[in-house]
Order: C-alpha cells, then sequence, then structure tokens
C-alpha cells in the first residue's frame, strides 16, 4: 500500500454515469471522490482521461502460455510467474483468476502431465513475499476428460486461495467441439497430426469420458464447495445443459456456445461471460456464437481477456459503442466478475473500496493505458 495519492481533473467512470471529477486513495482505499476539474496541490493531472477501476479478469490462459510458451517448450517459472504478472499489470488487470488445468492424460496422442500444484505453491509463495504486482487468485480448470482429476483436486483445499473451479468438458462432437472439424483444424496446428493419429486422439477422448465422466463432474463440484470457491461452467450449449449447470450451483457460464445456453443461463440466473477476443475479432475462432451478437441481445454479463490480456480493456470500449453506456460496458469487466466471484471489496470507483484504478487515454479509438494503481501502489 503506498501513501495518499489523488488523480484530478479526469473523467470518472462510476457506476451509473461518467463525473468529471477527483478520485484520492490512502492506506490502500478510495478515500474521497470530488466533483470539478480541479488540481489539487501535488495531485496528478489526468488531463481529462477516463478512470476507471481496475480490472477483474476471471479466465485467462496467459499463465500456462509464459510457462509453455511453445509446445513441448517448458520455461523456467519464475521468470514466467513474473513475467506473466508484469504483462497483465500493464493491461489494466488488477485482479486475476489464474486458471491452472487439474486433471492430466498419462498416454496417447492427447498426453498432459500434472502441473498445477506445484505452480500454485510458486504463486502463492511470490504472493507471501510481496513480489507481485497485483491481486493473484487460483481458478482451477477441470478436466472431466481426464484420468487423475479428483487425485490431483486432493492436493488442493481451502487455504489455497482457490476462487474459482470451471467444469471442463473437452469430450470431442459437443460443446465446444461439437463440430469435431473445428477440434480437427485445431489440433492438427498445434500437434500436426495426421488423419489416423486425430481419430485415435478422438476415440481415446470419448474414452475417457464414459468412463470417468460422471465421476469427475460430481467430484469437481463437491471439491470447489470445500475450498469455498465459485463454481463456473464451461462452453455449454443446449438448455439441457445450462439445467444441469443450475443444479450444480454454477454462478456464472464460460464461453457458451449458442444463444439457446445463454438465454437459458439468464432465465436460470446464471451471469454469461464472454471471451474479449470474441468481441475485437467480431465471432468466435470456433465457430460459435458472436459476443457481440449475445451483447445486443442483453445476454452479455462478463468479458474474460481469455488469451489475449490487452483484449479486455478493448472489449469494454467496444462495447461502450454497442451500448452507448460507457458505466454498463466497464462493468463487464470490473464490477460484474467482481461481484460474481464473490469479491465484494472491488470492481468500482466507491468510497471504501479498493484503491485499484486505471487512467486510460485514447490513440485515436483506440484506449491506451497511461497508469495502473493496485491499492494505491503504481504499478503499471
Amino acid at each position: 500500500m503506498s501513501d495518499a495519492i489523488c488523480l484530478a481533473n479526469a473523467r470518472l467512470v462510476l457506476p451509473d454515469h461518467v463525473l468529471t471529477g477527483a478520485v484520492t486513495i490512502e492506506g490502500g482505499v478510495i478515500t474521497a471522490i470530488d466533483e470539478g476539474d480541479q488540481v489539487p496541490r501535488g495531485a496528478l493531472d489526468c488531463r481529462g482521461d477516463h478512470v476507471i477501476p481496475g480490472l477483474v479478469e476471471l479466465h485467462t490462459d496467459n499463465l500456462e502460455r509464459h510457462i509453455e510458451p511453445r509446445p513441448d517448450v517448458d520455461w523456467p517459472h519464475l521468470a514466467a510467474l513474473l513475467a506473466h504478472d508484469g504483462e497483465l499489470a500493464s493491461t489494466g488487470i488488477t485482479t486475476v483468476f489464474d486458471a491452472l488445468r487439474v486433471g492430466s492424460i498419462h498416454g496417447g496422442q492427447a498426453r498432459y502431465s500434472p502441473y498445477a500444484r506445484r505452480l500454485a505453491d510458486e504463486l502463492l509463495g511470490l504472493r507471501a513475499q510481496g513480489a507481485l504486482k497485483i491481486s493473484h487468485f487460483l481458478h482451477l480448470r477441470a478436466e472431466i476428460c481426464s484420468e487423475t482429476l479428483l487425485d490431483e483436486m486432493a492436493d488442493f483445499g481451502p487455504q489455497d486461495r482457490v476462487g474459482i473451479v470451471s467444469l471442463m468438458d473437452h469430450t470431442p462432437g459437443q460443446r465446444q467441439f461439437r463440430d469435431v472439424s473445428k477440434l480437427k483444424t485445431y489440433v492438427a496446428k498445434k500437434r500436426g497430426l495426421n488423419d489416423a493419429e486425430f481419430d485415435a486422439h478422438v476415440a481415446q477422448l470419448v474414452g475417457l469420458q464414459a468412463q470417468y465422466g460422471a465421476a469427475h463432474e460430481a467430484g469437481a463440484v463437491a471439491n470447489a464447495a470445500h475450498y469455498g470457491a465459485v463454481l463456473a461452467s464451461h462452453d455449454d450449449t443446449t438448455a439441457e445443459q445450462v439445467a444441469v449447470s443450475h443444479t450444480h450451483g454454477v454462478r456464472f457460464a464460460e464461453f457458451p456456445t449458442t444463444i439457446e445456453a445463454a438465454q437459458a443461463c439468464r432465465d436460470h440466473g446464471i451471469a454469461v461471460m464472454m471471451g474479449a477476443p470474441n468481441i475485437i475479432r467480431g465471432g468466435s475462432h470456433s465457430g460459435n456464437v458472436a459476443a457481440l451478437d449475445l451483447a445486443e441481445q442483453g445476454l452479455l454479463d462478463i468479458v474474460s481477456s481469455d488469451y489475449v490480456p490487452s483484449a479486455l480493456l478493448l472489449s469494454a470500449f467496444r462495447l461502450a459503442e454497442v451500448w452507448h453506456d460507457l458505466p454498463r460496458a466497464v462493468a463487464t469487466v470490473t464490477a460484474n466478475p467482481a461481484r460474481v466471484s464473490g469479491l465484494a471489496d472491488r470492481g468500482a470507483l466507491a468510497v471504501g473500496l479498493r484503491g485499484d484504478v486505471i487512467r486510460v487515454g485514447a490513440l485515436g479509438d483506440t484506449p491506451v493505458v497511461r497508469g495502473v494503481w493496485s491499492r494505491g501502489a503504481r504499478v503499471g
């Protein structure tokens, strides 16, 4: 936490309106919001730039990209963790739920080894040392279609800052890869499998789901409750799948693939999260529903950077153009993810909340990060 700072002469994006004024942070907490374009002595003159809450990221593959920058290339974890933390800070993300896969496969083309427990220990160790710039929680991606899910989840407990458990079922022929040709294109690019190898890969995954799927899903739900974590579904496609998610107690749905599923989420009170790259690109790389289509139908609540950290801020300002409502758009990357993940101390510019703020300028019509503060300490 830092000494008092004041960001003045800024367009403050408050929960329901934009106000020209100043925000003061003391002891890591917002202590005042004042209207007017005055710049008090010692304050930072933001020159009319927007000031918004720090971004809250619920699902990012970015850490995995740093520890394995190319297939089968293992990068030193300490360097990867610090680079990941610094990269997120530079894009305006001040709270992140780092997605770690749990559930491994020991043989065949789909072979994966456990890594989550060791990486979590290293991440939590850096946090305890005060070596990280932003706030980190764990998001365990529970791979239903695996061999070792429950054994790996047993290595975690309530002390581990596991904030989210998501139910991931990547069995070919349903959910994200109900069109198996899309999976084939993805796997061919990533692993270079020939037709026979791909067919064996699909058969292996289908067999694992048949053998372990039901037990793994039930076990992952139970473990989430044990950790005190929020439960998320992943790639819901049908209303029936959403109904099952609802019975599990799912709080938010990651990347529903159809309008049918998104509408069912709304009917069940499940928040809908879509990917920022989907918004920026104008569609899904897997051929699923476009996030902007959901936004236009009022079926979008939360945005995740997914695999492009810098896309999170870009997506909020793109949504502001669609909705003609900047506070509503900013809430998809701040207040809404904070609320659904149970973090009541952040996500908005309000007295008493954490001093996580971003100064955002513009280069043409592109938002540009000009300053990032986490608990009042400048980190970007």
